[in-house]
């Protein structure tokens, strides 16, 4: 019997997610992007009025504006994402248990076991969009197949608030003729091999054979041919069961470039605080801290020390960031990009509390402050607090 997968996929998210509180931006071209005075200064999402002028995920501001000049441009709100992404999947585990992210905007769902009670997956798909958008106001497109690929491909397929139903009988009607590029881990490096190779569609991907694929991409593209064949087998995994990270890290391209102690060191404040957040989030603790800097030239130096005992304390991680930093850079050499990360992941505290000394002190009281702060962020949002350090100018 054929599992029924749903690729549920939420249309122009963060775009979608701001709209809902300012719903004037619905009908006038209106796109989310990084600081325009930023080397981030990219799109992260667009709504339909800019879609059809061509505005596009991930190309710079300045291109966008060319394409239309009087797009309004948002800065994004991640907390509110990831507050509305847990409302969609409560919903979506309302009909299955079978749940698995696979972005903060997609999520499949296995409802093999559950169609006896709610419906077909088309239908059930339909249901879903309806919810959402009343609900929610967020429209989704569903792709409902056999397998995980398919269902992806369906989503994908037609856009916004659409169902589409890929089947054994018909897949390789709707999907063959689609790009190359359209499947599933087809990056641009693999895309470009098998445009050498002249394997243009989906459909030639299965014409061409698991061992052609194994020549042109190695092991992968053994692995694209399942997919293009149907053979695609994974299980929905819920999130309860993923495996936990073996690293948590940040990094940060800077609008102009770090000089000097002071700057170097908010810097790496900034990190540390989001890397120590969201191992606590987690349950985690780290055993090593690794750090890596990159100048204007681009020349790149990676570091890392391991600590004394597991910790996801801010502080604990700045030290250890900082004492790195120190040894390894010349801190009035000019940094463009800092990245801290926290490996050795385990879910056990291994430090002893010894009942004296003015360092269980400190670190049980950089610890309240963590969870104080944790709390704070969870109620109003990440941006809600932060070190006074980071609110400062450069020149205060």
């Amino acid at each position: 019997m054929d599992r029924t997968i749903l690729h549920c996929d939420c249309n122009s998210y963060f775009a979608s997610v701001e709209c809902i509180g300012r719903p004037e931006l619905k009908n006038v071209p209106m796109a989310v992007c990084g600081d325009p005075d930023s080397r981030h200064g990219i799109i992260l999402a667009k709504n339909e009025p800019a879609k059809r002028f061509g505005v596009k995920t991930a190309e710079t501001i300045w291109q966008a504006k060319k394409k239309c000049p009087n797009l309004t441009l948002v800065t994004p709100h991640h907390h509110l994402y990831s507050e509305y992404c847990e409302q969609i999947n409560r919903i979506y585990e309302e009909y299955t248990d079978l749940v698995e992210p696979f972005s903060i905007d997609e999520s499949w769902l296995d409802v093999t076991g559950t169609t006896y009670k709610f419906g077909t997956g088309a239908q059930i798909a339909d249901t879903l969009r309806r919810r959402i958008r009343e609900e929610i106001g967020i429209t989704i497109s569903v792709g409902v197949s056999y397998n995980k690929i398919f269902a992806k491909l369906g989503s994908d397929y037609k856009k916004p608030d659409a169902t589409t139903l890929i089947t054994r009988e018909n897949y390789q009607a709707i999907l063959w003729p689609l790009p190359a590029t359209d499947m599933l881990f087809v990056g641009s490096a693999s895309a470009g091999r098998l445009t050498d190779a002249g394997i243009e569609t989906i459909g030639a991907i299965a014409s061409a054979g698991r061992e052609q694929m194994e020549t042109i991409l190695g092991r992968s593209g053994g692995t694209i041919w399942d997919y293009a064949m149907g053979l695609d087998a994974s299980p929905v995994i819920p999130r309860r069961d993923a495996e936990p990270p073996k690293s948590i890290g940040n990094s940060i391209t800077f609008s102009h470039n770090l000089q000097g102690r002071q700057e170097i060191c908010a810097g790496l404040l900034a990190l540390c605080d989001q890397v120590g957040s969201r191992l606590r989030k987690h349950g985690l603790y780290c055993t090593t801290v690794q750090i890596q800097i990159r100048d204007p030239h681009f020349r790149t130096i990676s570091r890392q020390q391991k600590l004394t005992a597991p910790t996801n304390v801010t502080k604990v991680i700045y030290d250890a960031a900082v004492a790195i930093t120190e040894r390894s850079w010349t801190m009035s050499a000019p940094v463009r990009l800092l990245s801290v990360t926290g490996t050795g992941l385990t879910d056990r505290c291994a430090e002893q509390m010894t009942l004296i000394g003015d360092s269980t002190d400190e670190k049980l009281k950089n610890a309240k402050l963590d969870h104080a702060m944790d709390g704070i962020r969870s109620r109003f949002g990440k941006d809600a607090i932060s070190y006074g350090r980071l609110m400062k100018k450069p020149d205060d």
